[in-house]
């Protein structure tokens, strides 16, 4: 079997949505981080389309507005 990687980590959620993820932790009789770490696994593809801030900034960044990508 292997190891896993037990790094903590803190993360912030708006306190509904924790409260949300919580309830569903309650349903499946499951970690919080049990979800959540489902949750990437089921919408990392998506979460891969967004674009990056590069993408929507250009990727070169001055001071002279006339420089700047658009």
């Amino acid at each position: 079997m292997s190891q896993s990687d037990k790094r903590k980590q803190s993360l912030y959620f708006p306190e509904e949505m924790l409260n949300e993820i919580q309830t569903e932790a309650n349903r499946q009789d499951r970690s919080l981080s049990w979800i959540v770490q489902q949750a990437w696994r089921l919408s990392r593809g998506e979460i891969m389309r967004f674009p990056s801030v590069n993408d929507v900034l250009g990727t070169a960044e001055t001071d002279d507005p006339k420089e700047q990508q658009l």
